[in-house]
């Protein structure tokens, strides 16, 4: 068993029986369930919708090297600048390098998993370049020196009085301050980070090909002010995030933000296509786009598993998810958490480090129910299961409980054989411990189901 398979049980037990921390992340669900229900009320065949979402993100995985090669050139030929990564110390070095030309030492960040895949943060802070989060959420977890929580909402896992008690103590703020006074004091704080700031770093919602545009949606304007206000402008987004057109927008800007916040649209849309203009006032002088890899070819390789490249990170599979409701999301120990990071993990940074993810399920298939562009994740979950066994990471008492139950199972003979209490006896001794201390073993009845509609049928054995 892996390191991290032993602290992914160990946070996993902390988490579940943890009631105070129960509470908040089902509470906080409940609110996004209930804004989600009325948000798909704006579509008349939400179903259509998806079906027609789901073929234009797939129909991008299947053609990806077009689609990245058409956004290169159209966002070049607007001044822009794209540089490709293969994995994250190409892309931290890129970004280094960038900033180290232009001599900054403050960045403003907007909302973005991909630089928390790659850790931009401890990255910058090793040299001496100061990086301030802009997103209320992202600002939040920063200041509580953590890792966001939720691939939409970073702070879920945290309470208005979590909140207020972490502000007193980091800034001096009155102890029973409402989210109203909080919000103001972030948004003072913040803004002269905004005009001081040298670079500004964001992510991706999607990268437009046929006009070479960034796309960004969000609700607090931060990211239009983290990537207007700054002379540099930096986009690290992975490859996957690229749409065909931005006619593509008019259905999935929609699906994201009712799957993701309950919306009908996100506040501020934006599309960015390179650095200012002659005779424009705002924006950057200097844009890159990093187009980042780092294991999303591996996943790319994958027949069944390429389909969760199609993913649009609403977060609508990790709200469904029974499991990651009751661990939380700090549990997965990767950026991408739920039923959609327990697919891509294992295959973008490792099967052996990360195979334990893809066990994190039940298979209730809630997840492909809710799934906006209908990537059926259940069942991706098994095919990373078949994967984790054709590889060899499986304990050796687990290949010989396998090899005895296919001996056992596929002879009729061989089952009966013993009878119950036989039976019985090998389920208390070989199964008892993995079946857990706090599920009750079952009994197997005196007489089987053959033995019940034999008698029943008036069969009887000779």
């Amino acid at each position: 068993m892996s390191e991290l398979s032993n602290i992914f049980l160990e946070e996993s037990e902390n988490k579940a029986f943890d009631k105070d921390h129960r509470k908040k992340i089902l509470f906080n669900i409940a609110r996004y369930d209930q804004a989600v229900l009325q948000g798909k009320k704006q579509y008349q065949d939400l179903d259509l919708a998806r079906e027609r979402a789901a073929f234009i993100r797939h129909k991008v995985i299947n053609e990806l090297d077009k689609y990245l090669a058409e956004f290169e050139a159209n966002f070049e030929s607007h001044g822009g600048r794209v540089l490709w990564a293969q994995d994250e110390k190409e892309a931290l070095r890129e970004i280094y390098r960038i900033l180290r030309r232009h001599d900054a030492k403050l960045v403003v960040k907007s909302k973005s998993m991909t630089t928390e895949e790659v850790e931009l943060n401890d990255f910058l802070k090793k040299h001496k370049i100061e990086a301030v989060e802009t997103d209320l959420g992202e600002f939040i977890v920063q200041t509580a020196g953590e890792k966001p929580y939720h691939i939409v909402t970073p702070a879920m896992h945290k309470s208005r009085e979590d909140v207020a008690e972490l502000f007193n103590a980091r800034f001096g703020t009155p102890l029973d301050d409402p989210p109203e006074k909080i919000t103001a004091y972030v948004r003072e704080l913040l803004r002269d980070k905004f005009i001081r700031a040298d670079a500004g770093i964001s992510g991706a919602n999607f990268l437009i090909a046929d006009t070479g545009a960034v796309a960004l949606t969000e609700n607090e304007g931060n990211a239009l002010m983290s990537v207007s206000f700054p002379r540099v402008h930096i986009v690290l987004a992975g490859i996957d995030k690229v749409v065909p057109s931005v006619k593509d927008l008019d259905l999935l800007w929609p699906l994201l933000a009712t799957h993701g916040t309950g919306q009908k649209l996100t506040v501020y849309n934006s599309l960015i296509s390179g650095p200012r203009q002659e005779g424009e006032t705002d924006g950057p002088s200097e844009m890159y786009v990093i187009l980042l890899d780092n294991g999303r070819t591996n996943v790319l390789e994958e027949t069944e598993q390429r389909r969760a490249l199609s993913c649009i990170h609403c977060g609508a599979c990790l709200n469904a998810c029974p499991v990651y409701r009751n661990i939380g999301g700090h549990t997965y120990q990767s950026a991408y958490s739920g039923p959609i990071g327990a697919i891509i993990t294992p295959q973008m940074f490792g099967m052996k480090e990360y195979k334990h993810l893809s066990f994190a399920s039940s298979l209730c298939g809630k997840c492909t129910e809710v799934c906006p562009v209908k990537i059926n994740l259940h069942e991706l979950l098994l095919y990373n299961r078949r994967d984790m066994v054709k590889s060899g990471y499986t304990k050796s008492s687990e290949r010989f409980a396998m090899w005895t139950a296919r001996k056992v199972f596929t002879r009729r003979r061989r089952m009966d054989y013993g009878g119950a209490r036989m039976r019985n006896y090998v389920l208390r001794k070989f199964f008892a411990k993995s079946w857990g201390p706090r599920r009750e073993l079952p009994q197997v009845p005196v007489k089987s189901f053959k033995q019940l509609w034999e008698e029943k049928r008036g069969i009887f054995p000779k």
